[in-house]
């Protein structure tokens, strides 16, 4: 088993440790305030984000010796404990209640998304669904619909916490994998097709989900309500400029950008680091993704292959709407920025992940 294996890929491992190092700065500047007011310590947020980025990078480089194809042995029984946990989360007494929101499970203030990890466990699974039944992907009701079916009710728990965000990622992760596996265009046309009418039908049964899609339309329609967020964004990404007004300087944070540590800290980067330190974060992603789709072509066999195409889809989709709801391109929708936004399951799974591509990475073929 160990013949062939090679060091990990160096450049991935790097382009992780600047965005962990970009993240822990970041969050210290950007809670600085709000820790402050509400728990008489500036640095409340930063010590249990620089724990959880330790255990996390421990966790990564005890992965990453790890054999990947274990995984294909495992893989439905470690999704099945990951829809376990979400269902727990419905269970009185077991879930806990932040914002209206179940999302979390624990005890005190040890916590964790099951959220998070049914993402990792959703790529496992479909990479080894897609492995074994390569030859029937084509076909519509033999290999696409089933795995649509699983990865539809994974969507429906998430979205029932409510978390539509996270359900979206998800199945943009799937449909990446479906693509890459070679399911027909025309089937992967109706599921793009049938996913919109969904999504629609998740924002006209909410509420506050239609204020959503209204404020992104218009937010200064509203200015003190639902385009609140997306206006206090803007105003932190354009008082950036070129060069920012400088770490530890932004202004936004100062209680006028709510969640700034966790779904708007790009806003805060792009205050104080400008046009240039954001775009550097961009660019770390664009070759993240370039790294994980090199390790994912190189791959050693059609697993692999996929499985690092899923975890490379996942951190780089969750990116991408990140950005985009900071930046005003799209609603707001509470995803939070892998590697850099305050939250321990998010960036421990997430660093789990990598430990993964870093395995798959050292058995790619030259």
């Amino acid at each position: 088993m160990k013949k062939g294996r090679r060091a990990p890929d160096f450049i991935l491992f790097i382009i992780v440790l600047l965005l962990l190092t970009f993240g822990i700065v970041m969050v210290y500047s950007a809670s600085y305030v709000s820790a402050q007011v509400t728990y008489a310590d500036g640095a409340h947020f930063f010590k249990r984000q620089l724990i959880w980025a330790l255990l996390g990078i421990f966790a990564m480089i005890a992965v990453m010796k790890i054999d990947y194809r274990l995984y294909y042995k495992w893989g439905y029984h470690l999704f099945g404990l990951a829809v376990l946990l979400l269902i727990l989360l419905f269970v009185p007494g077991v879930g806990i209640t932040i914002k209206d929101a179940t999302r979390w499970i624990g005890f005190g203030s040890l916590t964790f998304q099951p959220s998070e990890i049914a993402k990792l466990g959703m790529v496992i699974f479909l990479a080894k669904y897609l492995v074994d039944r390569q030859n029937q992907i084509k076909y519509f009701f033999k290999g696409f619909v089933p795995p649509l079916l699983v990865v539809g009710c994974v969507c429906l728990l998430i979205v029932k916490q409510p978390d539509l965000g996270t359900a979206v990622t998800i199945a943009a992760t799937a449909y990446v994998l479906l693509l890459v596996a070679g399911a027909r265009l025309t089937h992967l046309g109706l599921l793009a097709v049938l996913g919109c009418g969904l999504v629609a039908m998740a924002i006209k049964m909410a509420p506050y989900r239609m204020k959503r899609i209204t404020a992104f339309l218009d937010p200064w329609a509203d200015p003190l309500g639902d385009g609140f967020q997306t206006i206090q964004s803007l105003l932190a990404v354009g008082s950036g400029r070129i060069f920012g007004t400088g770490l530890g300087h932004g202004r936004q944070k100062f209680l006028y950008l709510p969640e700034q540590q966790t779904d708007f800290i790009f806003a805060v980067l792009a205050e104080e680091m400008g046009f240039l330190g954001a775009s550097f974060v961009v660019l770390l992603f664009l070759a993240f993704a370039w790294r994980g789709l090199k390790i994912a072509i190189k791959a050693p066999d059609f697993f692999g292959a996929l499985l690092a195409t899923g975890i490379t889809a996942m951190v780089v989709v969750q990116a991408a709407v990140n950005i985009g709801v900071v930046t005003g391109s799209l609603p707001v929708t509470g995803i939070t920025l892998p590697f850099i936004s305050y939250g321990g399951s998010s960036l421990t799974l997430n660093l789990l992940g990598i430990g993964i591509l870093l395995n798959i990475s050292r058995y790619v073929r030259e």
